[in-house]
């Protein structure tokens, strides 16, 4: 009758044992010196070696003839134990005997000495699946056993068995076995059983086993009914071969495909294959990804197995780290949200179809995973750096349009008033636009759109040229229909924006901060350049340049600040 890998190999000495030597030479050293304790406790994740090594340990302490700390093999006691015909080591199972009536039974049973061995050795499995009662019954005789009795106990989840329990027990904890042991260990098993086993299949079988010896062996008797077992027969033996298409469906993803990409979950959805599975196989690829892109030296170590190495390499070089964890974080939601949804594969859907938007939304994490994007970008000169503005010349004075409040006095006193026109001089229907202008409030543009219509702009009629101030007062009037509310409420503050002509090009000189940022967008620079074009007849453009502040803000008296605090607003 055949026999499964992982019972026909199963160690039979401490020496046997793969990947827990702190483990073994502990035992051995306590088996040959005698020190042995009344209770231990093995801790460890399926498939690591605990009950292996309590059978060992078990036999060791009744052979009649140990060999450096391990079982003979050969004395009754020992082949008893292997055949299990002796009754005086029981293994019990606490999944299906966890109430306090077992624990009872045990007790009663144990204070009778062994028969026909040394020590009376109760293994009991999964002792964390034992209940509340049933622990407290298991406590007085674990604390003061007889001297022939000794329980080893073994469980998967340590955090669920009670302080007082752990406290009278010796602990051993057994770790995940490496992938190169295992790797190994299969090499071996495969030349012993004269299966034609690749490396790369070896190793691809240890990755899966996640640390557990009896899972990799498990799999490899899977696989053995392949005459050559190489990669392409593990993926096929393990139903790994819609990985594949799990790896194609991001792809598309990543190609912002979403029509593909719906196409391609559909499929696999007609196939059977769940959608709550199937984001988790989804967060598993990009996990191993993320293993590749930060941790590329040590990567094969740390993924799972499932996705070739080629194909998470090609995904860690197309996808930043910050998108990674962004991408992660939303397939890690969408599979929480999915256990009170009355339609999953709705919910998965929009998941895809947000994934091939952008695989970085609106949060802080994603928002950083799109700075990243851009940063990977600009590094690899796919983006061209912005160009650096230029310092230009002091325009010529007549063409500065400057505030009144910045010319000095001065200028006024050389000044000869201009000649008095009559009254009947002057024609009734005629009225100067700019004069006009210099009487309306700062927020002439918002009062003017709610009460009266704007007056018509200043077009220059060929043959006439308008000065600095004239062009930029026939421009705002021009432009400022078309423009923001946030830009219109500063183009007469002379404060704020400040313009110089230098031929074809109307320099404004913008003050640094939000307004700048106000002013400085292509839509507003392409809305002006058109209306200073329009107003001067000839093809011009806009610039923009920070405005320094030229004086110091004046701080305000103490007597101005009390008069300020006594006036009331209507």
């Amino acid at each position: 009758m055949y026999q499964a890998l992982y019972r026909k190999w199963r160690p039979q000495t401490f020496d046997e044992v793969v990947g827990q030597k702190h483990i073994t030479e502990t035992l051995k050293n306590q088996v040959k010196t005698g020190r042995l304790s009344h209770a231990y406790i093995f801790i460890g994740t399926r498939g690591t070696g605990k009950t292996t090594c309590a059978r060992i340990l078990a036999k060791a302490v009744n052979c009649e003839h140990p060999v450096d700390g391990n079982p003979c093999g050969k004395c009754a006691a020992c082949r008893g134990i292997a055949e299990g015909s002796v009754m005086d080591v029981v293994e019990l199972d606490a999944a299906s005997n966890n109430g306090v009536e077992n624990v009872r039974a045990l007790r009663e049973e144990a204070v009778f000495s062994p028969t026909t061995v040394k020590k009376r050795v109760y293994i009991v499995d999964e002792v964390h699946m034992l209940s509340t009662s049933a622990f407290n019954a298991l406590l007085k005789i674990l604390e003061e056993p007889p001297e022939h009795l000794m329980f080893i106990l073994a469980t998967t989840e340590l955090q669920k068995v009670p302080a007082t329990i752990l406290s009278r027990c010796q602990r051993h904890s057994f770790r995940r076995i490496d992938t190169t042991e295992i790797a190994e260990y299969l090499e071996y098993i495969a030349k012993q059983e004269q299966f034609k086993l690749s490396h790369e299949a070896a190793e691809l079988i240890a990755r899966l086993a996640e640390g557990g010896i009896r899972d990799a062996l498990s799999l490899l008797d899977q696989c053995s009914a392949r005459d050559q077992i190489d990669v392409d027969a593990v993926y096929s033996a393990m139903g790994l071969a819609g990985n594949r298409r799990i790896a194609q469906l991001l792809g598309l993803i990543l190609d912002h495909d979403s029509q593909g990409a719906l196409k391609s979950f559909s499929s696999l959805w007609m196939d059977g294959k769940d959608p709550v599975t199937l984001l988790g196989e989804l967060s598993g690829l990009l996990r191993d990804s993320l293993m590749f892109r930060v941790a590329p030296k040590g990567a094969l170590e740390l993924v799972s197995g499932s996705f070739d190495v080629e194909t998470l390499r090609d995904f860690a070089k197309r996808l930043t780290t910050e998108e990674l964890l962004s991408a992660l974080d939303t397939l890690q939601r969408a599979q929480a949200s999915m256990k009170d949804v009355k339609n999953p594969r709705l919910t998965a859907e929009l998941t895809i179809v947000s994934l091939c938007e952008s695989p970085a939304g609106e949060s802080l994490g994603e928002l950083r995973a799109r700075i990243s994007r851009l940063e990977e970008q600009l590094s690899r000169g796919m983006i061209p750096a912005p160009a650096p503005v230029r310092e230009t010349p002091e325009p010529e004075e007549e063409d500065r349009v400057a505030p009144e409040s910045q010319i000095p006095e001065e200028y006024y006193e050389d000044m000869e008033p201009p000649p008095r026109r009559d009254a009947e001089d002057e024609p009734e229907d005629e009225l100067d636009p700019l004069a006009f202008q210099e009487e309306q409030p700062e927020d002439s543009f918002l009062q003017r759109s709610d009460k009266a219509p704007a007056a018509p702009p200043v077009e220059n009629q060929p043959g006439t040229t308008l000065s600095g101030r004239e062009l930029w007062a026939a421009v705002c009037e021009k432009a400022a229909p078309e423009l923001p509310m946030d830009v219109r409420m500063h183009l007469k503050d002379s404060a704020s924006v400040e313009a110089v002509q230098e031929g074809n090009v109307l320099k404004l000189l913008v003050k640094a901060g939000f307004i700048y940022g106000r002013f400085n967008k292509p839509e507003v620079i392409a809305k002006l350049s058109a209306a200073a074009s329009a107003v001067s007849g000839r093809e011009m453009r806009v610039l923009l340049g920070e405005k320094q502040e030229q004086q110091p803000r004046r701080k305000r008296e103490l007597e101005e600040l009390k008069a300020f605090k006594e006036v009331r607003f209507i």
